[in-house]
């Protein structure tokens, strides 16, 4: 197993996300099992390009500070989906991981895309609860998105969504 964090930016992880405290709390829980656990934790970033807000190379761009790497892989990626292009699905299969837990940001873009490819490529989708989160939408609240994604979409279909302490109770394998 891995922990994969994406896209847990600077300019992004803040209090407009839905439920922030319970996610903030989640990611650094899950975050703190995995390196006691001896599992890897791979963060991924996201890259708009020069010009947009989220690019490479302003303080936004980086770890927010709560789930910082401490010398862990990191890959940047330009697309929703963090299998796309960046080395990561390789990396993964050279090591011969079979099963990625996924937290961050956020659930209606990159956290989708991630675990449905995921899926797609044959990795066994853990999402445990509250450890990912979005801001409102002009169709959606985050709490909406939140919800319609973990309990509707990927639930037995795509993922596992279980909680923190199963997801815990997993890394001690």
């Amino acid at each position: 197993m891995v922990l994969l964090v994406v896209d847990t930016q600077k300019l992004i992880t803040n209090p407009d996300l839905y439920n922030f405290s319970a996610f903030e709390n989640a990611v650094k829980t899950l975050i703190a099992a995995a390196r006691e656990n001896n599992v890897e934790v791979i963060y991924v970033r996201h890259d708009d390009g020069v010009g947009a807000e989220l690019t490479k190379g302003i303080p936004g761009f980086e770890i927010y500070e709560g789930f910082g790497a401490a010398g862990e892989k990191i890959f940047d990626k330009t697309v929703n989906s963090s299998f796309k292009g960046i080395g990561l699905l390789e990396y993964l299969r050279e090591k011969n991981v079979q099963t990625v837990a996924v937290v961050g940001l956020q659930t209606d873009y990159c956290i989708d895309a991630t675990i449905k490819c995921g899926f797609e490529y044959g990795f066994k989708m853990i999402v445990p609860e509250n450890a990912n989160s979005t801001f409102d939408n002009a169709f959606m609240t985050g709490e909406q998105s939140y919800k319609y994604y973990n309990h509707f979409m990927w639930k037995g279909r795509y993922a596992e969504c279980i909680s923190v302490e199963e997801t815990i109770e997993r890394m001690k394998g």
